[in-house]
């Protein structure tokens, strides 16, 4: 049967659209060896100057993440990713609270299972550092001791008390036989290399004067006495006991780390903070891929062995797993961000500082190190094995504002301000940690019409409670976390008050005005039933008062606060860590009636009742079967507090992560089929007057193909009929090379003791790559000269080539990956602009389409060159268009003037296309 060219088109393009949907070197120590299958020592060891595998030195790469932050289905992903990233270590902490919380009563069930973590890193081909604790602060709720923990009789927290002790060595060694049992230590075959025990104690250490030495190294021993094969490690502890070693925890260990408390220690820094954790109210925190990178540099060339990024991958704190004021959202400006994507150039820029400190790392490991200085704050630090060619050198400029030029060996180097320069030869710079030549990404939320629209509102309100209601009377507002036992975030406190007409101001314009003191950290006030408002403190001060003008007339009152808290610790504030954690109050202290005739009301000995938690969530309404258990309606607007909401959709096509934009909400939290999103706090707005997190992750694990429950919580009003459900992309890659930028560390790669050009050709080239294995498909922004901005944001400076957009598509369009020589013979063919100028080339451009797709249309055009195509489904005008756009350079047919687009059901987005 033929078949015309107008059916092939659509056929063809049908395919491919559908397809675009579905997106000191001293005495060793020798920690201990066993023998693996094949009778070969397996041994952990170190010396003063690195760890050991096998007698081996090497250079380690750590990354922390947590796996109880992660949906157990995304573990192998993000895992791969740190890999490729050039991981070869992976750090997590052991989450005591979520493991035992109930004492003796263990769960090691979904993502709590710690040991199918431990042994995917393995699988994955890399190492394990296990953070045991107990005490981890982590932002983490309590730090991460249970709460049970707290009401033990007679117990202080992390100090030389009897009963902490005991519990908290019960539990590393439950954790340490479980990994024992597993064969999870490298001597038995496993891939955990380093242990940690305690966890940033010298930050209170003093306030226990002698008892905090003495706990210090009990800890120490007692770690040491389980005999687990791999070294301990105290972090920021220098009076850690032999062998234990003490580490470093900051932002540039290779300056402000004394090094270790015995020579024959190595050089291990555990936290390199990639950023900084954020709370509600927070403005946006960063920290620059160049500036880590320097930091990286400067550790491994003072003697570093190991440096771990805290974190790699944040995740999401789900459910009420975060401290107090902490985001849902954590470390999201990590080298992979909070929806796993690769966070650029973060996480492409320290990958090729891996690369580059890899082919350094026999004269790292094996030379004698010098320094030599190159002038004020300029100096060269050399590693070098005498008569052979190992050699390395780092060449830094410790200053932060002025560039230099310097000699080193004859030859002149180029230096700019804060950076370092990596020569694996000690001539060859393959690598400099300001100039960045890894690409560069921009984070996209794209609104889901049909999901975001299918979403059907219907509300149920909680009831608000009276005295009589709460089963817990006392004398006066009881502390919250006794009465709470972290088994909700919520307390009602009531009271009664009789008021008459006598006690009333008589005056119009006078009012009386409820005040309630406040432990920490929010609340919310109810009179007769009747919302009259909220009030909360800050991750600083947690404690607040609330005042509140109060419709009070001449009757009985019924007076309702709900205080919502997470459980962490301070003196006389709420966190997850500090001294004295056990001792930590929270909640209601003291009330009174202001304004009055009478003069002040003090109620706070009235007589209180108290009711632990809201109905719905006993009632478990964010479930399938709970929900059927109260009456819903129809919501017509914006709602009241204490309000449940609840609506179905389908998911949205693809297989990549969602989000959902909640700025039309307040303070709550957010289910999706029964899993938590966690807490979400929109209405606590940053300096700047936005939400410190707007959009909430919802991974796709949790979702269905179709009717997928979707319920909030929310505490003090909002409009659900704003939300809207997005897809989450970093299709916006980008790049910013300047002509003194050094070639791509790929270069090159070490052959024996010789550095060997592996390139066709050395060159400092502008590179982009799509993301999973889509193609480009426009060039947003293209410009040769003096081009400022950032990803998502450049603009032309003063000096461009008119030809630079032109020559980017010639070399990218219709390609997942493509390079762009930084010549200036490409882009200033006849008159060159500007020719005194430094020059950079910045470029945008978009990957919409999938690498299937663009081949099905590619080969339509390939056979034809087709004036008319149809398209259906859900696929936009635009997709259609960029396909076009980009094709019409690869086809050898020809592209026509104009291009007729249909939409076969859809006739209102037909449109013509023209070659511009």
């Amino acid at each position: 049967m033929s078949m015309s060219p107008l059916f092939i088109a659509t056929i063809l393009c049908s395919w491919a659209l559908l397809a675009a949907s579905d997106d000191n070197h001293g005495k060793t120590k020798t920690v201990a060896k066993s023998n693996d299958h094949h009778g070969k020592a397996r041994t952990v060891t170190y010396d003063g100057r690195s760890i050991m595998i096998d007698g081996k030195r090497d250079l380690f790469f750590s990354g922390s993440i947590h796996y109880p932050r992660i949906p157990t289905e995304n573990w192998g992903k993000i895992l791969d990713k740190a890999k490729h990233g050039g991981l070869n270590v992976i750090q997590t902490y052991v989450f005591w609270n979520i493991h035992e919380p109930v004492q003796g009563q263990f769960d090691f069930v979904g993502n709590k299972d710690v040991v199918k973590f431990i042994k995917l890193i393995q699988e994955k081909g890399m190492y394990v550092t296990l953070r045991l604790g107990p005490f981890i602060e982590a932002e983490w709720n309590y730090g991460g001791f249970p709460f049970w923990l707290r009401e033990v009789p007679d117990i202080i927290f992390r100090t030389n008390n009897e009963p902490f002790k005991k519990h908290m060595q019960k539990f590393v060694k439950r954790i340490v036989k479980m990994m024992k049992d597993e064969k999870l230590f490298y001597p038995q075959g496993g891939p955990i290399i380093l242990a940690q025990i305690e966890n940033e104690y010298n930050n209170i250490q003093l306030a226990f004067e002698e008892k905090g030495a003495q706990y210090v190294q009990w800890a120490g021993n007692m770690a040491v006495g389980l005999n687990v094969g791999v070294p301990w490690m105290m972090c920021k502890q220098k009076d850690a006991p032999d062998p234990v070693i003490n580490s470093c925890n900051g932002r540039n260990c290779g300056d402000t780390f004394t090094g270790p408390n015995k020579p024959y220690k190595p050089f291990l820094w555990t936290e390199n903070w990639t950023a900084q954790y954020r709370v509600f109210g927070d403005p946006p925190s960063q920290r620059a891929a160049e500036d880590i990178a320097f930091a990286v540099a400067r550790f491994y060339s003072k003697n570093g062995t190991l440096v771990n990024y805290y974190m790699y991958h944040g995740g999401t704190n789900y459910g009420r797993t975060a401290s107090s004021f902490v985001t849902t959202r954590y470390y999201d400006e990590a080298p992979l961000d909070e929806y796993g994507f690769q966070k650029e150039p973060k996480w492409g820029h320290l990958k090729d500082l891996h690369s580059a400190l890899k082919l350094c790392k026999k004269a790292l490991l094996k030379g004698t190190p010098s320094v030599q200085m190159l002038g004020k704050e300029i100096e060269a630090r050399v590693y070098e094995k005498p008569g052979s060619n190992v050699c390395a050198a780092f060449l830094c400029n410790n200053h932060t504002k002025e560039p230099a030029t310097v000699n080193f060996r004859g030859k002149q180097y180029y230096l700019p301000q804060r950076s370092i320069s990596i020569l694996p030869d000690c001539k060859t710079v393959v690598y400099n940690s300001q100039t960045v030549v890894s690409q560069h990404n921009k984070r996209n939320f794209v609104v889901q019409e049909k999901a975001t629209k299918s979403l059907k509102w219907e509300m149920s309100q909680e009831k608000i409670p009276i005295i009589n209601d709460c089963p817990l009377k006392s004398p006066r507002p009881l502390e919250l976390m006794s009465v709470t036992k972290d088994t909700s975030d919520f307390l009602w406190y009531t009271a009664r008050i009789e008021l008459n007409d006598e006690d009333l101001p008589r005056r119009s314009d006078i009012h009386p005005v409820i005040q309630v003191a406040n432990l920490g950290h929010g609340m919310h006030a109810f009179v007769n039933g009747k919302y009259i408002g909220s009030g909360h403190g800050s991750n600083i001060e947690k404690s607040f008062t609330f005042q509140k003008v109060a419709p009070l007339k001449s009757v009985l009152l019924e007076l309702a606060f709900l205080r919502d808290s997470t459980i962490e610790l301070a003196v006389f504030v709420m966190k997850d860590s500090g001294v004295y954690l056990e001792r930590r109050l929270a909640g209601v202290h003291a009330v009174s009636v202001q304004g009055l005739n009478t003069g002040t009301l003090d109620i706070t000995d009235n007589g209180w009742g108290h009711k632990v938690g809201i109905e719905g969530e006993k009632l478990r309404l964010y479930t399938q079967g709970g929900s059927h258990r109260v009456d819903w309606n129809t919501v017509k607007g914006p709602g009241g507090p204490l309000t449940w909401y609840k609506a179905y959709f389908d998911a949205p096509a693809g297989d990549g992560p969602l989000a959902l934009n909640l700025t039309s909400m307040s303070k709550g939290m957010a289910w999706v089929n029964g899993r938590s999103l966690g807490r979400y706090w929109v209405s606590y707005l940053t300096p700047f007057g936005k939400p410190s997190q707007a959009e909430y992750h919802i991974p796709r694990p949790f979702v269905k193909p179709t009717e997928n429950l979707l319920v909030l919580l929310e505490e003090s009003g909002g409009d659900p009929n704003g939300i809207t459900i997005m897809a989450v992309n970093r299709d916006t890659i980008c790049s910013s090379v300047s002509e003194y930028h050094p070639p791509h560390v790929k270069s090159w790669e070490r052959q024996d003791s010789h550095l060997r050009i592996v390139a066709d050709d050395v060159k400092t080239k502008a590179e982009l790559k799509c993301p999973n294995k889509k193609v480009i498909t426009s060039v947003d922004f293209a410009s040769w000269g003096d081009p400022s901005g950032s990803c998502g944001n450049f603009t032309v400076g003063t000096c461009n080539s008119p030809s630079a957009k032109k020559v980017v598509q010639q070399h990218c369009l219709g390609k997942i990956q493509c390079q762009i020589p930084i010549e200036r013979k490409l882009f200033d063919k006849d008159k060159e602009p500007c020719p005194d100028m430094l020059k950079t080339l910045a470029v945008q451009v978009e990957g919409l389409i999938n690498s299937l797709s663009f081949k099905a249309v590619h080969f339509l055009f390939q056979i034809s060159s087709p004036r008319f195509l149809l398209f259906h489904g859900n696929n936009s005008l635009s997709t259609v268009m960029l396909l076009y756009r980009c094709l019409k350079f690869e086809s050898p047919l020809g592209a026509p003037s104009s291009l007729r687009v249909r939409h076969k059901a859809k006739p209102e987005l037909s449109d013509r296309l023209d070659t511009k």
